[in-house]
């Protein structure tokens, strides 16, 4: 006979950093898509947290199963080939949380999130942060650190950036950063210290201008 776990709901210790922040940045009762969910961890932290409506996409079978789990609403799918089903401006934020840099083409999916939400909400390893830097320098080899877990042969990170690439992206795309936040190795929130050095991840709202 099956028994039926008892699904615990997504604290706030429980949840990642990065997308603590996120969520900070969700205005409450609005409609999200989160694209790449995994577990439905931030999915689930903003239902109860802020009444969102959220819907996601996840790529791997074993996360569209742990979500289902927790009574959310997600379907299988690839950022890359499924975004342009969506109609344009259904949901008021649509969030990729380090994921971007695992994309085909994510120029392309950055263009379709902002088509299909009125904000997106990015987040991405920098690999301009100083141990990525350290590493390369000293040890001659690609670089591992707390955001990026993967040995080289193993990634699934096919287009890394730095904060200052993506920087010049939005601003060549005519996209409006309205947020940029940058945390340091420990997901603590960088003071006056240079981003693009110190900023092992990052967090954006965007808009289209």
């Amino acid at each position: 006979m099956n028994e039926t776990r008892a699904l615990v709901p997504t604290r706030h210790q429980d949840i990642r950093r990065d997308l603590l922040l996120i969520a900070e940045m969700v205005t409450p009762q609005s409609r999200l898509l989160d694209v790449g969910c995994g577990d439905g961890s931030l999915l689930e932290y903003l239902a109860s947290e802020k009444q969102v409506d959220g819907r996601g996409i996840e790529i791997r079978q074993s996360g569209v199963n742990a979500c289902v789990a927790r009574g959310l609403s997600v379907i299988q799918g690839d950022a890359d080939s499924d975004l342009p089903d969506y109609p344009d401006a259904a949901f008021d934020y649509v969030v990729l949380s380090l994921t971007l840099q695992a994309t085909r083409n994510p120029r392309k999916v950055l263009h379709e999130m902002l088509r299909i939400g009125r904000r997106a909400i990015v987040s991405f390893p920098n690999f301009a942060y100083w141990r990525v830097r350290a590493q390369l320098l000293l040890g001659g080899r690609m670089p591992m650190t707390a955001a990026l877990d993967d040995p080289w042969y193993e990634t699934q990170n096919i287009h890394l950036c730095t904060i200052k690439d993506f920087d010049q992206l939005c601003a060549r795309d005519g996209i409006a950063v309205e947020q940029r936040i940058a945390v340091d190795g420990h997901g603590k929130r960088l003071g006056g210290a240079p981003a693009n050095w110190f900023g092992a991840q990052a967090v954006y709202l965007l808009h289209r201008r």
